[in-house]
């Protein structure tokens, strides 16, 4: 069989993958940029066997897939920035209960209601610590249309595989620029399924206690098995507990279990390293820009080449070490204040070697604005 071929938004190839991955429900309320996420599942999820959905507001939405995740189903809601914001309680119950789901934020102009119809990367760092509390968070980021598709699927993979939500991290250009998505034959692409558990019944069901290979069986609430979900510290039946040391565990637990799994969710492409003295780091929209000068300068001569990274949380600090280490200069290339371009300068060897090339102003970042910075650089000696 041929692969279907699409030209669709961003937005719509997000719907595409997850439908891929097997979503059966999605709740969600619309705000710009994100809204046609929800338009498009509010017609293709049904036609699939699924449930759309839509809620009062975004709190209401990410604890409706919160009980639907539980219940054994693959679950997604989207949002923007002020939804996203939102979101950050039950976003912390989800950690805490270890309840998988997947929550898409493409990126607006911020903070606030900010610039509602322009682009931003401005949520990186409240995608990692927007909830409370000490914990770990996934979340992922994409360019292309191509890499949506295949990221949303991923996300799904790893929700399910290490029982967590997880972030697609998208922005406002991607979401709704226009190109062309080839979707993978059925099967092409692996998927992991809901781990469950083999006990029938009775009282050995232990809702909270890793296997070996640190995975956690589940059961679907409201079956055979009756037990406690709370976002207060459990023990491994779910009941409270402020015994110190269950509350050390768990949180060891919640943090581990994706911090000491980084390298396998480690995401990234590269373009011309090999002998590259100068690295463009980049993602999402900004890493198309970052393409075009690399592609621009390398015919003439200059030794440039692209990280762009698809995991930015946990961050890829060995995948980042690995490419900047060595080189001249690193410019990080992104569309906030240096959120991510800060993270680079605690993981090399040399900060002082790392520079921003960046817009704060609701504008796409272009070639010219990175090529200026590359100037400043060239012009400081660096």
């Amino acid at each position: 069989m041929t692969r279907q071929i699409k030209f669709i938004q961003g937005n719509e190839a997000c719907v595409e993958g997850a439908l891929y991955a097997g979503l059966d429900f999605f709740a969600g309320y619309p705000i710009t940029p994100s809204t046609e996420i929800a338009e498009h599942l509010s017609r293709r999820l049904p036609q699939q066997g699924g449930k759309f959905i839509q809620m009062e507001d975004e709190i209401a939405s990410m604890c409706a897939i919160i009980g639907a995740s539980l219940t054994g189903k693959k679950v997604l809601t989207a949002t923007s920035g002020p939804g996203f914001s939102l979101k950050q309680e039950a976003l912390g119950y989800a950690v805490m209960a270890e309840i998988p789901c997947v929550i898409v934020n493409v990126q607006r102009g911020g903070p606030s209601t900010g610039v509602p119809t322009h682009v931003s990367q401005g949520d990186v760092m409240q995608a990692r610590w927007g909830t409370h509390g000490d914990h770990s968070i996934v979340a992922l980021t994409a360019s292309n249309h191509q890499d949506v598709f295949a990221m949303t699927v991923e996300a799904f993979n790893i929700a399910e595989t290490y029982r967590t939500p997880v972030i697609l991290l998208f922005d406002e250009v991607v979401g709704h620029m226009r190109e062309r998505l080839e979707i993978p034959e059925k099967g092409e692409i692996p998927l992991v399924e809901r781990l469950r558990t083999a006990v029938q019944g009775g009282v050995d069901y232990h809702p909270y206690l890793p296997r070996e290979d640190g995975r956690l069986p589940m059961s679907d609430f409201g079956d055979v098995h009756r037990y406690n979900v709370t976002g207060l510290v459990h023990d491994m039946w779910g009941f409270p507990s402020d015994n110190p040391k269950i509350v050390h565990g768990l949180l060891r637990h919640l943090v581990d279990k994706i911090e000491n799994n980084a390298s396998q969710m480690a995401h990234y492409k590269t373009f011309y390293l090999e002998d590259a003295e100068t690295v463009l780091l980049s993602f999402g929209s900004a890493a198309r820009s970052a393409l075009h000068v690399v592609e621009h300068l390398r015919p003439r001569g200059e030794k440039i080449g692209l990280l762009e990274l698809q995991t930015l949380w946990p961050f890829p600090a060995d995948v980042v070490q690995q490419y900047c280490n060595s080189a001249r200069t690193t410019v990080v290339v992104e569309m906030n204040m240096g959120q991510v371009c800060q993270m680079v300068k605690t993981t090399v060897r040399h900060p002082e070697r790392v520079f921003l090339a960046n817009r704060i102003d609701g504008v796409f970042i272009t070639d010219a604005d990175i090529r200026n910075v590359l100037r400043l650089i060239e012009g400081k000696g660096v």
